[in-house]
């Protein structure tokens, strides 16, 4: 059937003159620049279903033929477009859309297309893991990736060239963002995904943009569009689109040995100093002079180079070089190295102009975001309250304490988790539950029911299950994969050897090594292959192969895991030690893996203001040099230096680094590095060292105090002083459904114990009674008591605040510190990351 109706579709097409591309060249081009795992995991039909799509779209939108068949090829055909499960979003988006946007323009299909993604979906930060689009729009929540990911496929639903484009980390501030390009009428534009804006080349990420040192995009196949091309491999070609948004400038690098040598061939990591690490934003090899480049934003840029035995660094600003200067790297140290190094590293400045929005567009925009949100919100309200989940669990007979918790959290899925547990027998419904929770939050959401019941058919039941089976056998999840069933066809293949490998797990360590091909070329984009996937091609890259031993080891009764802090493979053997599972090792030790050495690592630091225990990521991290090259540990997100450093933490011996840094006002951070050795059997104890800006808080501006905001909580209109009391206080004037004052929001909520405990009140206002309605404070976590939420009484303190700073216009959100005798000591707009400790190293500054 599935060969009747291509072939159907191939002569109707090829009568049509929109388009000189055939669908079989578009099914050629797309399977000639296809990743191993999509070609693996995906049928052929899935295919050519989503190229009907795109030449459908493509000959009855009225832009499809002014498209070149480039940009048509590279950006509309692709199914992918970030690490999602692909899905069939294109074919049910281009039902809905098509309707709304084929009487329009090319731009203003681009802008209702937005406004759409904003009906279905507002943002929430979640784990790194990508839902599908159709699973975003069930969720009606998305990160600025999966926000991003869902717009470009709508986008392309409807034949409009669209793009993914991503800072891997900002220079100025802790964190990073995914956004849209779109094509149209012969030149590209941006737009926040989900986040709609009268005008294109519009959002609240232009100032931060323009800061930035490096935006990219990925692009399948070999492109040869305009674009600078920072990477080209068989697959795919990543091209820098910085200078669409900040001034750019490129920084000249020299790589040597101690003697002078070029180091030809070495690893060049241009990195960006973010989340207390130097993280690799692009790395390149040095040509045969030792030479490499990369055209970035203005401001340092830290470089780590690496034979693969030796490495150095160096840092600078791309400005520096403009006389025809070099950055000089020199790779002098080995594994034997040990010192400390300090860096003052210097963000790009802001400057950007903004495109003409008139008071009418605004106003029109408003409506529709309004209205937007009350659509989603009525979809919203289906989802399971802590009521509706209680009736259920008490129908299904199933404890209401542990499955109304997952039954909210799902939002989307519920009613197919409902009715996965009331197809099942109550003693089958037992081990669902526990497999549920045994899975991460976004897994509720977007969880296919066909994964829960592939687990629990084929794996064996046991009486008085402990933890350990639920996590690391019953299972169905190991990394950031997406989930589809695996155990079926995995336990069933390996029935026959079960018995053996379970008596001794490195059998199938040894099977695994000898029988899953390395296929890393296949897959440039460290896609995961699904681990039937990869049983089916014995093929797989190093990370889709881990997980493949973890899923074998479960189908078969082994509890397996990865180590989510250094990515080590790792099983339980029958004595319930965890043991490495170290593939490489299997020829060399005739087919028996040995255990890394161990060490031990202790950290103490001397608290500092309000700077008591240091948080990872926030103020440190720690990276394994692994052949010469930082590979940071990935700790949880709420680690301490006391909760995992404060005794000492076992470690694999060798060679780390130890990063600090503290954010300045300017973006700009004071960093500090100590790179040490944890030899084997030995306990490595380090103080870290946080390097402080001596900068003093001074009068900048003032606030009435007196100004009069309306009280969201009593519904009576107030002076500020009568809430926040004589002394320091926090206004923020914040956004709804906006992703930078969701940022702030969620950063405050973080230390709000501390932010409590400090005693400052804090004023968070909306600039009306309309945004006031439009916030959804269920987002959020649990925010100190002394927050209090107004409304900005006729703008009074916004108009005030930007007047006593001298300041046109402001980005959203807008914060200060001031106090009762009207004076404003801080001050701080738009995109930031970390405002909750800064407003606590402030506050404790003026304590």
């Amino acid at each position: 059937m599935m060969k009747h109706s291509f072939l159907t579709f191939l002569i109707a097409a090829s009568s049509v003159s929109a388009s000189a591309l055939t669908p079989v060249e578009t099914l050629d081009f797309l399977y000639s620049t296809m990743s191993l795992p999509d070609s693996v995991d995906y049928p052929r039909d899935f295919y050519v279903r989503n190229v009907e799509s795109s030449l459908q779209a493509r000959r009855e939108m009225p832009w499809g033929i002014s498209v070149p068949d480039r940009e048509f090829l590279h950006f509309v055909v692709p199914v992918r477009v970030n690490n999602e499960n692909l899905d069939s979003a294109r074919q049910v988006f281009y039902r809905e859309l098509k309707p709304r946007v084929k009487d329009l323009t090319m731009r203003d299909a681009i802008l209702a297309v937005n406004h759409w993604c904003h009906e279905k979906v507002t943002y929430r930060p979640s784990d790194v893991r990508t839902s599908s689009p159709l699973s975003t729009v069930s969720q009606a929540i998305g990160r600025c990736g999966e926000e991003s990911t869902f717009c470009v496929a709508a986008l392309r639903s409807v034949g409009i060239p669209a793009r993914q484009i991503y800072t891997p980390r900002w220079a100025h501030t802790d964190d990073n963002h995914a956004w849209v390009e779109a094509w149209a009428d012969g030149r590209w534009y941006f737009l926040g995904a989900c986040e709609p804006e009268p005008v294109l080349n519009l959002a609240w990420f232009n100032a931060p943009a323009s800061r930035g040192m490096l935006m990219s995009t990925n692009v399948a196949g070999n492109y040869t569009g305009p674009e600078e091309v920072l990477l080209r491999e068989p697959l795919t070609t990543r091209i820098n689109v910085t200078s669409n948004y900040a001034p750019v400038a490129t920084l000249p690098v020299s790589v040597v040995y101690a003697d002078g040598r070029p180091a030809a061939g070495a690893k060049v990591n241009f990195c960006i100093y973010n989340y207390a690490e130097y993280y690799p934003a692009v790395t390149k090899m040095a040509d045969s002079e030792g030479f490499a480049s990369l055209t970035c934003g203005l401001g340092d840029l830290f470089v780590w180079a690496s034979d693969g035995s030796k490495f150095g660094w160096a840092y600078g600003d791309p400005t520096d070089f403009s006389d025809g200067g070099l950055l000089k790297v020199i790779i002098d140290k080995d594994a034997s190295y040990a010192g400390d190094f300090e860096l003052t590293l210097t963000p790009p400045a802001s400057g950007t102009a903004l495109p003409d929005v008139t008071s009418a567009q605004r106003e029109a925009n408003n409506r529709m975001l309004a209205s937007e949100d009350s659509i989603r919100e009525l979809y919203t309200s289906t989802f399971a309250t802590r009521d509706k989940a209680d009736s259920i669990a008490r129908k299904l007979d199933i404890d209401a304490a542990r499955l109304s918790p997952l039954l909210v959290a799902s939002r989307g899925n519920h009613k197919n988790i409902e009715d996965m547990l009331r197809s099942l027998s109550p003693s089958e419904r037992t081990r669902a539950l526990g497999l549920l929770e045994s899975v991460t939050e976004k897994d509720l959401r977007d969880m296919p029911m066909a994964v829960v019941i592939d687990a629990l058919q084929h794996t064996a039941a046991i009486e008085s299950p402990d933890d350990d089976y639920y996590k690391f056998i019953l299972n169905p999840r190991v990394e950031n994969e997406g989930l589809r069933p695996w155990r079926g066809a995995l336990s069933q293949f390996f029935a026959p050897m079960a018995e053996q490998f379970r008596d001794n797990p490195e059998l199938l360590v040894k099977w695994v090594s000898t029988n899953i091909e390395d296929a890393s070329s296949q897959n440039p984009g460290r896609l995961r292959i699904s681990p039937a996937g990869v049983l089916a091609v014995r093929r797989a890259d190093p990370a889709s192969r881990n997980i493949f031993f973890v899923a074998a080891a479960r189908s078969i009764g082994i509890p397996s895991r990865i180590d989510p802090v250094t990515s080590a493979v790792l099983y339980q053997n029958s004595g319930g030690n965890w043991v490495d599972v170290l593939f490489d090792d299997v020829e060399t030790q005739g087919g028996s893996t040995a255990k890394s050495a161990k060490g031990a690592l202790k950290l103490t630091f001397e608290p500092q203001g309000h700077m008591v225990d240091p948080k990872y990521y926030s103020q440190f991290s720690i990276s394994r040099i692994d052949n010469g090259v930082p590979v940071l540990l990935e700790y949880p997100e709420d680690g301490t230096l006391t909760t995992l450093f404060g005794e000492p933490y076992t470690l694999d011996a060798g060679q780390y680094i130890l990063t600090s840094g503290q954010r300045m006002a300017d973006g700009g951070v004071l960093a500090h590095s100590d790179i040490f050795t944890i030899k084997p059997g030995e306990t490595v104890t380090l103080p870290l060292t946080l390097r402080q800006d001596n900068t003093r808080l001074s009068v900048i501006g003032s606030l009435n105090a007196e100004n009069i905001y309306h009280d969201l909580t009593s519904s009576a209109d107030k002076s500020l002083i009568s809430t926040t009391g004589r002394g320091y206080y926090v206004l923020g004037l914040i956004s709804p459904n906006h992703e930078p004052s969701a940022h702030a929001i969620n950063d405050i909520s973080a230390v709000a114990e501390s932010l409590e405990a400090d005693g400052s009140n804090i004023m968070l206002l909306f600039d009306d009674a309309e945004a006031a309605a439009r916030f959804n404070r269920s987002l959020f976590g649990k925010l100190p008591s002394n927050v209090v939420f107004g409304i900005d009484k006729d703008g009074v303190s916004r108009k005030e605040i930007l007047e006593s700073l001298h300041i046109g216009q402001a980005d959203s959100p807008v914060f200060v510190i001031a106090d009762t005798f009207n004076r404003i000591v801080w001050y701080s707009s738009g995109y930031t990351i970390g405002l909750g400790e800064t407003l606590l190293r402030h506050l404790s500054t003026l304590d």
